[in-house]
């Protein structure tokens, strides 16, 4: 069970939560969250997960390979976050966490009780949604927050119209 969500008590503020991953669709997830945000007043937190099991190596080169991916989480939530900013005025907050997306996000969501909803995007490819989507739909009975798929087709005026 979830704790509860506080966003509507004083002193705090409803948060919509965006991964930021690899995929192409996440951009549509960030501008739909953004201006969920711009619209109702509330606070962006991108999350990039840093897969752990992507360092079972030796010691040295583990680090290595560990070091490198943290950076290349930095520098993807810096562009998200800068486009956000420059567009939209907002400051979101960024984190990166390591180990399995799907835990890492429902452990973030358990630790701050202002994110009240998860913003993904569904990938428009043959293979599917995207791997994240399918993981978090099959767990939706239990998922702890709402969760809002985005299309990837979605054009930006057409998100600020939604939004």
């Amino acid at each position: 069970m979830v704790s509860k969500r506080l966003s509507h008590e004083a002193g705090h503020r409803r948060k919509f939560l965006a991964v930021i991953d690899e995929t192409p669709e996440c951009e549509r997830a960030v501008a739909y969250a953004a201006y969920r945000v711009k619209a109702t007043g509330g606070g962006l937190v991108l999350l990039f997960v840093v897969d752990a099991g992507d360092f079972k190596q030796w010691l040295g080169v583990e680090q290595i390979m560990r070091e490198e991916a943290v950076a290349a989480a930095k520098a993807a939530l810096d562009k998200f976050a800068s486009k956000v900013r420059e567009k939209l005025g907002i400051e979101p907050e960024l984190i990166i966490r390591e180990g399995a997306a799907t835990d890492e996000i429902t452990k973030l969501i358990e630790e701050d009780q202002d994110i009240a909803i998860l913003v993904l995007a569904a990938g428009s490819s043959k293979e599917g949604p995207g791997p994240l989507v399918s993981s978090i739909a099959g767990k939706t009975a239990a998922f702890p927050i709402p969760v809002t798929v985005v299309p990837q087709n979605l054009s930006d005026e057409d998100i600020e119209s939604l939004a």
